[in-house]
């Protein structure tokens, strides 16, 4: 039972189901990555519960003195914003700026402001590019053609966090990729379509 009185702060586990004190790995430092919205389209009301309820807990560590710093990611690359700018003839990054604009607006007006850096994945294709690497170097990820793709049997924790088995996780998608070692592996580079924004990499043109 935790004792409401305690000035102890602490967390609820996910991968554990308890409640855990809270140790950050850094003492006093928290850094904080949340996974923003693909912008493909207007934002909507879970989006504002989600950003207010990390707002909020950004805002009480600090408060209790923690050093914070919060990075949230904005999705400006992705096939439902590729599909949606054809529809509309227009440049997929150029809608996606038109669009994270509205939720800029949205975060504004909901009074988020504790975060301390907006990242467009756009931005930092470099850096994807590096970490899509480094994965192929161990062993991790594999190509097919231009595509890579993460291998999850190569992770024996897979599933471990949202507390689900492997054959759990895979058997709703339709029409899995016959290239795959295994449905669940999921692309972490693609190659180009006819058409389609891309940028240079070691596995050809593509994008993540």
């Amino acid at each position: 039972m935790i004792d409401p009185t305690s000035s102890e702060l602490r967390v609820y586990n996910t991968l554990t189901r308890r409640q855990d004190k809270f140790e950050p790995i850094r003492p006093n430092r928290v850094n904080m990555f949340v996974c923003g919205p693909t912008v493909w389209d207007v934002s909507h009301i879970g989006h504002g519960k989600t950003y207010v309820a990390y707002d909020i807990i950004a805002r009480y560590l600090r408060r209790k003195g923690f050093s914070v710093f919060f990075l949230l990611n904005i999705t400006d690359v992705d096939d439902r914003i590729i599909n949606k700018a054809r529809d509309l003839g227009e440049q997929p990054l150029a809608l996606a700026k038109r669009l994270a604009k509205f939720f800029f607006k949205d975060m504004k007006d909901l009074h988020v402001e504790s975060v301390n850096l907006y990242a467009n994945a756009s931005d930092h294709i470099s850096e994807i590019i590096d970490q899509v690497a480094g994965l192929l170097r161990k062993g991790l990820a594999y190509r097919v053609d231009g595509d890579v793709y993460f291998d999850i049997s190569k992770f024996p924790g897979y599933g471990k966090l949202s507390h689900q088995k492997l054959e759990d996780l895979t058997v709703h998608r339709v029409d899995p990729d016959p290239r795959k070692k295994h449905p669940g592996d999921f692309a972490l580079w693609k190659s180009q379509k006819p058409g389609e924004i891309f940028w240079d990499s070691p596995w050809g043109k593509g994008r993540p």
